[in-house]
């Protein structure tokens, strides 16, 4: 591994969201690297078979999270309900709102109860910030859209902000639509695609920000490994595409056609509003995270389906 995946000494790490796609990939790789992790659960007794002197579980309960947060160099807070996972009832509306930033709250409480503090806090976010922008390219410096996910984003992110006052860095990564085949949209085509029958989802002309999981985990260690990384960076590769594309090149990829377009009224009758996490246009770029030196494993969308499928 170069100098960028590899990090000098092994760190004491608070996790939380480990048990989801992006969360159970990054614990793996974490563990493989030499950290020592703490990972932050509902039911803990659930993982007894998964703990180990590298490896252990706790759950939210306030008094044992200020403690583990005292003894880990830092943290990075995954924790969210799936945005995409149904229709958006006033109920499920509240649970992507609350699991978000209540449990951010409940990490910046617990590190204001710590005697010690740890260095950095990797709060997720999400390019759900932006909003429906079309065409528009977007940075970090773009200013936040208007919607329902948006206004979620920037609540999640004030209430990671607050721990700056006590003297923690924070750095928010601006998560884009991720590729693995655990979970995600790459899991949601490939059926179809491979019974001849996939094609986009929504609008043709929609840009979708991918990133393959791989450079999301490598992405999210990255503040750990710079001191001098703060502040929100968007977390996708560095060429969007639009959805038409992308469906082409999967199926250029799976040797499979590319002719059936999942209409968006379909969508919205599946959905409801929840349409919005699977159709909103956002053509963002890293341009943070390109200046600090990063570099993508996989910066064409070719190369990154064809090393998943």
């Amino acid at each position: 591994m170069d100098r960028q995946d590899s990090i000098d000494d092994p760190k004491r790490l608070l996790l939380t969201g480990a048990t989801g796609f992006i969360g159970n990939r990054l614990r793996e790789r974490l563990l493989q690297e030499g950290h020592l992790l703490t990972v932050v659960t509902r039911n803990p007794d659930r993982h007894k078979a998964d703990r180990a002197g590298n490896h252990r579980f706790i759950s939210w309960e306030p008094e044992g999270l200020s403690e583990a947060m005292g003894q880990v160099d830092g943290v990075i807070h995954l924790a969210g309900e799936n945005v995409a996972g149904g229709r958006w009832t006033a109920e499920r509306r509240r649970a992507i709102h609350d699991s978000r930033v209540e449990t951010t709250r409940r990490l910046v409480d617990a590190m204001a109860a710590a005697e010690k503090k740890p260095e950095c806090l990797v709060s997720a976010s999400a390019v759900g910030l932006y909003g429906d922008r079309g065409e528009e390219r977007l940075d970090e410096d773009s200013a936040p859209g208007t919607g329902f996910l948006s206004m979620v984003c920037r609540d999640w992110e004030a209430e990671a902000r607050k721990a700056e006052a006590l003297g923690v860095r924070v750095a928010i990564p601006r998560i884009g639509v991720v590729l693995g085949r655990e979970g995600g949209i790459l899991e949601r085509m490939w059926l179809p695609f491979m019974m001849g029958v996939g094609g986009p989802v929504g609008s043709r002309s929609i840009y979708l920000p991918w990133i393959h999981v791989e450079d999301v985990c490598r992405g999210l260690e990255f503040p750990l490994e710079h001191a001098s990384f703060n502040g929100a960076y968007n977390l996708c590769a560095p060429e969007p595409v639009t959805m038409g594309a992308f469906a082409r090149t999967l199926g250029r990829v799976l040797n499979r056609p590319s002719l059936f377009t999942v209409p968006r009224f379909v969508l919205r009758m599946v959905l409801g509003e929840g349409e919005q996490a699977v159709t909103a246009s956002l053509r963002t770029v890293p341009h943070a995270l390109q200046k600090a030196g990063f570099r993508f494993r996989f910066e064409e969308l070719e190369a990154a389906l064809a090393d998943l499928c």
